[in-house]
């Protein structure tokens, strides 16, 4: 139990600091005034790679997950044990999930604190509904799931594949280390990106979505439910789908 409270927090501070650096520079890209405006999806394609690497660097006693679909996926390979030594059981999965939804959630928080002028004297409720959350440049919610599901089937894939498929020993985006994972993701948002803004990951996605819905921001607009079950279920899919791909393939590939 000692050490599932350490992955806990582990999980909520690697999250929280990803959303809040991730969430960050859309915020500085999108928002009025803001001396990054204008920058592109480059520039938070980028931004986005290193909040990741900033995340795993902080999160690295716990696996560095911050993602559900890396947590379920590592399940779905047949992990029997996730980093610092804690087993594969529904406690754990939950402790892990609930970790970094949580920490999503106060990543966002932050973010509006550090960009709150900005938030009310931006004029168009998509750009701050754009900061906390994803969403689709064609909105087609078949394809837009396609996407998300072939973007996170990349992330966890190779990421397992770096461990050697053994992620029981190691588990997360720790076993590929923080650099490599941040390049990871930001290949993955220049090559697969454009479609849906590539959320790859359902805390990202979801808890900052929850914190534009409570925070008080002003002329903040739907928080559009009506997209938000794709950034969700797309990467559970593919997170799923790169775990018992990798059980049969990486052997295979060894």
């Amino acid at each position: 139990m000692d050490n599932l409270g350490i992955v806990f927090l582990s999980e909520l501070v690697g999250t929280a600091l990803l959303v809040l650096l991730g969430c960050g520079v859309v915020a500085n890209v999108a928002l009025a005034k803001n001396k990054g405006v204008g920058g592109g999806f480059l520039m938070v394609t980028i931004g986005w790679g290193l909040a990741v690497f900033s995340g795993v660097i902080v999160a690295y006693n716990s696996g560095a997950h911050l993602n559900p679909a890396v947590t379920l996926g590592l399940v779905a390979s047949g992990a029997t044990e996730f980093g610092s030594g804690v087993p594969v059981n529904a406690v754990s999965v939950l402790a892990y999930i609930g970790a970094q939804m949580l920490g999503a959630l106060l990543g966002a928080v932050f973010v509006w604190l550090a960009y709150k002028q900005h938030f009310d004297q931006e004029p168009n409720p998509a750009n701050k509904l754009g900061v906390f959350s994803t969403g689709p440049a064609i909105r087609s919610y078949g394809w837009n799931l396609v996407t998300e599901v072939i973007g996170t089937f990349v992330l966890v894939f190779v990421v397992i594949a770096f461990g050697g498929g053994r992620q029981g020993e190691s588990g997360g985006l720790a076993a590929l280390g923080a650099l490599p994972v941040a390049l990871l993701v930001i290949v993955i948002g220049t090559s697969l990106g454009g479609p849906t803004g590539y959320a790859i990951n359902p805390a990202r996605d979801l808890g900052p979505r929850i914190a534009h819905f409570l925070l008080p921001i002003k002329g903040k607009g739907s928080s559009d439910w009506a997209y938000s079950w794709v950034p969700v279920v797309g990467p559970i899919i593919g997170g799923l789908l790169a775990g018992w791909a990798s059980a049969v393939l990486l052997p295979i590939l060894a």
